[in-house]
């Protein structure tokens, strides 16, 4: 009962696999990315390919039946918001210690089965993130739950979460923060790179594209 329909793939989708577009006063189109924004709204699958295709063939106006426009740049002031979005939950869950830093950490953090996701710096060392990588394939090996991996930051973004230049690998830890985490960086991947569907990144099983 909750699925909304894209306007572009006309394909009935969760709520919370789409964004929620509204018309703002000044005849603009803006993204309702909380669903609290009042008046007449329409909806489109929360990818980048697919916001760049509703501006593209003006569905918006045709959705929200009036004469609006949709910025040149409202798909990246989307991602902007949800990497805004991903970044305050990481403080949040950093708060709550439900974060842990460093390449040790993070690994025994995996091995002990605590970790819930793991974050590396878009710009990490091939190496560093290989052995993470061997951390949770093993515990996955051994019939533990899915560890899920992450690179949506670069390093100066990750480094500007905890003060520390050198931060390359975070854990985010079981918890309510930590699973807000997870769940904001999800849409995030997904908005940048629909075909990866929440898999485990970086598993040689199931990896189809290149980071």
């Amino acid at each position: 009962m909750n699925d909304r329909t894209c306007i572009v793939t006309r394909q009935c989708l969760a709520a919370d696999q789409m964004i929620r577009f509204v018309a703002a006063p000044d005849g603009t189109v803006v993204a309702d990315l909380k669903g609290r924004l009042p008046g007449r709204g329409c909806w489109v699958t929360a990818s980048r390919e697919c916001i760049e295709k509703a501006i593209a063939k003006k569905a918006f106006a045709r959705a929200l039946k009036a004469d609006v426009k949709a910025p040149a740049d409202l798909a990246d002031s989307i991602e902007a918001q949800m990497v805004a979005g991903l970044v305050g939950m990481i403080n949040m869950a950093r708060k709550a210690g439900q974060i842990v830093m460093g390449g040790a950490k993070v690994d025994a953090a995996i091995r002990s089965g605590k970790a819930v996701a793991v974050f590396h710096a878009v710009d990490a060392a091939a190496d560093g993130v290989r052995k993470l990588d061997q951390a949770r394939f093993a515990v996955a090996a051994a019939g533990g739950d899915e560890i899920l991996s992450f690179r949506l930051l670069p390093s100066e973004e990750m480094a500007a979460i905890s003060g520390d230049r050198n931060l390359i690998h975070l854990a985010v830890l079981a918890g309510q923060a930590g699973e807000g985490v997870v769940k904001r960086a999800k849409i995030l991947d997904s908005y940048r790179n629909p075909a990866k569907g929440g898999r485990m990144a970086g598993d040689p099983a199931k990896e189809t594209d290149t980071e």
